[in-house]
């Protein structure tokens, strides 16, 4: 059994993917062809923004949002805890400071009752400028954006949504990525939507970020290519991966229905056992993972183990707890609930060609 069967899909998508890619070998534009035109045509109207610009990975996508929305030195820009490195990884290296943030005991998303308390503690002090908010898509789940849009407009911060993970989510109907000012994914494989390399895209609705993405993309530069207007970075997703995402998307919304199935199955069979995953009324998840919470999880990852069945735990380390932050201060008992999570969830198999059995 695959914890996530790319093999199932490929196998699925073959004709179609092969024939793809046969396309991009016969006419040899392997940077920036026609597909990735045509891949972001596609992803701006599933995702409903004006813009969607590709990049090479999840990790730079959110760079330049950082980018162009300016986060430099003595910026504070806060984040869950509670989730991937590179969330606060791009933070620190634009030299701003990532202020960690709380979970939310249901969701496992950033909590907004936290964060507005960390918000209060950072004006107070005074030592940092609050830049913006990157609120992270954890699990397939979207953000409580209701909430976190308030306090951004309160407290006058940008908001990033980091849909690396919810792309195929939504709120009410509104897709992931299509929160906030500007929004990222990953099509790292092992992503909802993922590619058979890396991948990523930025998406906006605001013209002048969309203008900024495709010039600091490509080395900042200009209307002529050796023109360059601003210092940039090297970041072009390649012409073969945008070929295969085209056919990957086109088949998204009945793997993001099998996903969905698949985590009723799972809610039907383990919610007596275990702490199961919640949707809140109105969401859509993508099931980027089903995560559960166990009162042994060694014990009971081990039993699956024992089955042939293959589990994964994100994350076991808060970011609050990372070796490269620990300059930040932070103590253990800071961010409790996220702290908690980080001993007791693990995953279990979710992708698009589960069966119940």
């Amino acid at each position: 059994m695959q914890f996530i069967d790319l093999a199932a899909q490929y196998q699925y998508l073959k004709v179609k993917i092969d024939k793809r890619i046969q396309a991009v070998l016969d006419h040899g534009i392997y940077i920036m062809g026609p597909e990735v035109e045509e891949l972001e045509t596609k992803l701006a109207e599933y995702v409903g923004v004006k813009h969607a610009i590709t990049c090479a990975n999840g990790t730079d996508a959110l760079t330049l949002a950082m980018m162009v929305l300016n986060i430099e030195k003595g910026d504070a820009v806060f984040c869950p805890t509670f989730t991937f490195f590179a969330t606060a990884e791009i933070i620190a290296f634009e030299g701003a400071t990532p202020v960690f943030v709380d979970s939310d005991e249901v969701t496992f998303n950033i909590c907004p009752i936290d964060l507005e308390t960390r918000i209060k503690k950072i004006i107070t002090e005074g030592r940092l400028i609050p830049k913006a908010i990157i609120a992270v898509d954890l699990f397939g789940l979207p953000a409580n954006y209701p909430e976190i849009q308030k306090l951004a407009k309160k407290y006058n911060l940008k908001l990033i949504e980091d849909a690396a993970q919810g792309f195929g989510g939504s709120i009410d109907g509104k897709r992931a990525g299509s929160f906030g000012d500007i929004a990222t994914t990953s099509f790292f494989p092992a992503k909802p939507l993922g590619c058979y390399g890396d991948g990523g895209a930025i998406f906006t609705n605001n013209d002048e970020y969309a203008e900024l993405l495709k010039s600091y993309r490509v080395h900042g530069k200009g209307k002529d290519k050796y023109d360059n207007v601003r210092i940039g970075m090297n970041s072009r997703l390649d012409t073969i991966q945008a070929a295969i995402l085209i056919e990957k998307l086109a088949e998204f919304p009945v793997e993001l229905i099998n996903r969905n199935k698949a985590a009723d199955d799972y809610e039907e069979a383990l919610s007596t056992k275990y702490k199961t995953p919640k949707v809140p009324k109105g969401y859509l998840s993508s099931w980027a993972q089903y995560t559960i919470i166990s009162d042994d999880r060694e014990r009971d990852m081990a039993h699956y183990k024992e089955q042939g069945i293959p589990t994964m735990v994100y994350y076991s380390t808060c970011l609050h707890e990372q070796s490269a932050f620990k300059e930040l201060g932070y103590s253990r008992g800071d961010l409790p609930i996220a702290e908690k999570l980080s001993k007791s969830v693990f995953s279990l198999p979710m992708h698009g060609y589960l069966d119940k059995q």
